[in-house]
């Protein structure tokens, strides 16, 4: 199966209610305000987007309502990864059925598996469901992969492609060069450049979704080979995600899109939830390291 996607998608935040229900009126709002800002395609129920952290419904619904709003046009990637393996399958079929261009999961989580564990994994969802699989390798779930088994999974037809959100690059070059053809977005926001560097189509983020011509502009000066302005462009991107990183990214974005308007509410407990004097600090540190809220 042949699927190659490129460009740069930000991660989907989830819009939440108070009741940490979907907010459907308030992610047709951020969807258009981010495809009006040139978005290639949308990473939808992900870490940035709380899914782990909804229940089944809640995440079909989300699924249902993001590929609904964003149309046939924009790539749609949704993210599928449950504890549970029935549900992981159930909500891939879900996927499809609503029209995703690919889904995408993480390592079987928790439980310390060992490199056939996790081939059987990925194996067993491609074998489920025929749609290209973007593998999300992803240092939080406290998972290594080798590039022995990488390339061991892209020998599986529709297992196209990784999400790297890993700081490894050297590990990157060598599948990179291993598997010249799959897939590969960059995780790291605060290293587009490097990632692309290193071989990888295009990028999946977090900060994307608040300043996406920002993060555009890297990737295009890359993509151009304009590579000193490409630096630049990153090293401003990074002002502003150091003032993230020093507090939480997730509830940072949501603030930051509730200043803008949208909204998006709270992040899932128990992430932070900002005072009306945390959101004044943050905001000013955001504002002196170059960010613009219009």
């Amino acid at each position: 199966m042949i699927s190659h996607f490129q460009g740069v998608f930000p991660a989907l935040i989830t819009p939440l209610t108070k009741e940490e229900k979907l907010n459907v009126s308030a992610l047709e709002t951020l969807l258009q305000f981010e495809m009006k800002k040139g978005a290639d395609g949308f990473y939808i129920g992900g870490a940035t987007g709380e899914g782990l952290l909804l229940d089944i419904p809640e995440r079909k619904k989300l699924c249902e309502k993001s590929i609904e709003f964003i149309g046939k046009e924009k790539t749609k990637i949704v993210h599928i990864t449950d504890i549970n393996f029935r549900n992981t399958i159930e909500l891939a079929k879900h996927a499809k059925a609503c029209g995703a261009d690919a889904i995408s999961s993480i390592a079987p989580i928790y439980f310390k598996y060992d490199e056939n564990d996790i081939y059987n994994y990925y194996k067993e969802i491609a074998q489920n469901v025929n749609i290209p699989l973007i593998i999300y390798y992803t240092a939080a779930a406290g998972v290594n992969m080798s590039t022995d088994l990488f390339c061991r999974l892209f020998e599986i037809d529709n297992i196209t492609g990784v999400k790297w959100t890993s700081s490894n690059y050297y590990e990157l070059i060598k599948l990179r060069e291993r598997c010249p053809d799959a897939n590969i977005f960059n995780g790291p926001d605060e290293m587009l450049v490097c990632g692309l560097s290193s071989g990888a189509d295009g990028g999946i983020g977090s900060t994307y979704n608040v300043m996406y011509p920002l993060i555009r502009s890297i990737y295009d000066h890359f993509r151009a080979g304009n590579m000193t302005e490409a630096l630049e462009q990153q090293k401003q991107a990074d002002k502003i995600i150091n003032v993230m990183l020093r507090y939480s990214v997730i509830p940072v974005c949501k603030m930051i899109l509730e200043e803008m308007g949208i909204a998006v509410g709270h992040a899932s407990f128990p992430m932070t939830r900002y005072s009306k004097e945390e959101r004044a600090v943050i905001k000013a540190e955001l504002l002196a390291a170059g960010f613009s809220f219009e």
